[in-house]
């Protein structure tokens, strides 16, 4: 069941397959019909990518050699798909099942999961409605996220693409970098009698995490009123084998477990909360249900009816076949600011590997580069490269054709919005065909293969659906690569440098760099 690429036929019959250029089949009539929905309203094209009816039969065939649904359905059912660490993967069953129960030395894991959404919203709920308060007896009107890596970034990326969407009811703030810096510069913003702080780490060990609360209770102390006891002004999100568990000195905790990874935690609790204090709970159930829905449709055996599929099969031929080494996502929405960085370690933790599920090493490329930006702001800084540079970049354009708030301005003949989609528009269409020119300055070859994944607006079933299409993207893509996805011992090795450095057991050579700062 589980092979190398470069062992698959249909992969070696892929790299025979003839490459095609886009100048020669871009048509209205294509750009009309190769695309399909992607959930949560959303739809996934693919007119622009530098493909043709072959290539998406061998892609079919290799998705079917590589038997990336029973993958997929083994990975739904409980089986121990994270090799590495001998354990279960089910962020998808935080927002639903797909394939019936999944239970593990006798716990109903999705019920242990729907248990602490309920939690989650009955404290949420008497928050907003002022049954809790803090202990000087101020309603909260502020929480601040205080994790790092998954525990920030997909939090973090999916509040900022809401708060325009969706009626605030508390201001959120985050603090993740252990440059203390970071935490100072929340703190000054806070009325700490209003603030109610989340403390993540799954582990309960996290050093850059316990030492920005340790910061955080310092400066708190300094400048909290005598009557201030920062006990009922903490939560906490980790497992319930962690030394953060049950602790009375925080004012209530919830839990996850080993078998939700951090960058694919944010539909559970270490997103629910900050999500459900900021919003409310329906808000994030709405953005469950967006996710749920594009994990139903990734269950599609057919590529062409299986957008997360279609995406990572795509991206898995410009990889390999192709040799692009890098990928930028571009969202056309302001809302989606952050959402490029969460990305990145959605898909660079996950498949930034050179040996197999396996621990063999493995002899063809792996998962490519991420980056990205917004649009417009970025065809003022990078496009130049993406345009004339001497690598070829796939690209992944999102956009929607109405704004969040509705809040515009006509200004030569057309709207923000208008002009924000015309200019996304024209870059595939600049990307995909190019301009001649004589002046090879101004020369464009075209050539730069794109898709879109497009809607009406984002909201939080839009954003749901948005986010599990990347997840099952990656989680394909690390299918097709034989990969285990769900480790990360690539984070480690710095990790245990420092923790030398700073017991005084490093060897000479970091004592000597380091001590050109420290």
């Amino acid at each position: 069941m589980h092979q190398n690429l470069d062992q698959l036929t249909s992969f070696n019959q892929l790299k025979q397959s003839t490459k095609i250029h886009l100048k020669d089949v871009i048509t209205p009539s294509r750009i009309s019909g190769w695309q399909l929905e992607a959930g949560g309203g959303l739809t996934y094209n693919y007119a622009f990518k530098a493909i043709n009816d072959n290539h998406l039969k061998l892609l079919s065939s290799l998705a079917d050699e590589q038997q990336l649904i029973a993958k997929y359905h083994a990975l739904l059912k409980g089986e121990v798909m994270n090799t590495g660490e001998k354990r279960l993967v089910l962020h998808h069953l935080t927002r639903g099942e797909l394939l019936g129960p999944v239970s593990h030395e006798g716990k109903d894991l999705g019920a242990f999961y729907r248990s602490e959404q309920e939690r989650i919203a009955e404290f949420a709920g008497q928050i907003h409605s002022g049954q809790l308060v803090g202990s000087t007896g101020k309603q909260f009107d502020t929480v601040v996220q205080i994790g790092i890596g998954g525990s920030d970034l997909g939090p973090r990326a999916l509040y900022l693409a809401l708060e325009r969407a969706s009626p605030k009811l508390m201001q959120a703030y985050f603090i993740s970098n252990v440059d203390p810096d970071d935490a100072a510069n929340i703190m000054a913003k806070l009325n700490l009698e209003s603030t109610l702080f989340i403390l993540v780490s799954k582990s309960g060990t996290t050093q850059e995490t316990l030492a920005n609360y340790q910061l955080v209770n310092k400066l708190a102390k300094e400048k909290a009123p005598t009557n201030y006891n920062p006990s009922k002004h903490i939560i906490a999100i980790t497992s319930q084998s962690s030394p953060m568990a049950n602790n009375p000195n925080y004012l209530n905790s919830f839990y996850i477990d080993d078998f939700i990874g951090g960058r694919y935690s944010s539909t559970s609790a270490v997103g629910g909360a900050l999500l459900s204090l900021a919003f409310g709970s329906k808000v994030f159930a709405e953005l469950l249900a967006g996710a749920h829905e594009a994990d139903k449709l990734a269950l599609q055996a057919n590529p062409l009816q299986n957008a997360a599929m279609l995406d990572a099969l795509i991206g898995l031929y410009e990889r390999n076949v192709l040799g692009y080494a890098a990928t930028a996502v571009l969202p056309y929405s302001e809302a989606l600011s952050r959402f490029v960085a969460h990305l990145q370690q959605v898909d660079m933790e996950s498949n930034g590997k050179t040996v197999n599920r396996f621990s063999q090493p493995i002899s063809y490329a792996t998962g490519p580069v991420i980056f990205g930006e917004p649009g417009t702001n970025g065809q003022h800084s990078f496009y130049q490269l993406l345009h004339q540079g001497s690598d070829i970049i796939p690209l992944q354009f999102v956009g929607f054709k109405h704004s969040q708030l509705g809040s515009d301005i006509t200004y030569e003949g057309s709207s923000s919005q208008t002009k924000l989609k015309a200019n996304l528009a024209a870059q595939i269409m600049a990307f995909a065909l190019g301009h001649r020119n004589t002046d090879a300055n101004k020369n464009f070859t075209g050539e730069r293969p794109a898709s879109l994944i497009y809607g009406d607006k984002l909201n939080a079933k839009a954003l749901g659906a948005l986010l599990a299409h990347f997840e099952n993207k990656v989680m394909f893509q690390g299918f097709l690569w034989n990969l285990n996805s769900f480790d990360q011992e690539g984070v480690q090795l710095g990790k245990l440098l420092t923790n030398n450095l700073l017991a005084g057991k490093a060897d000479e050579n970091l004592t000597a760099l380091a001590g050109l700062f420290l």
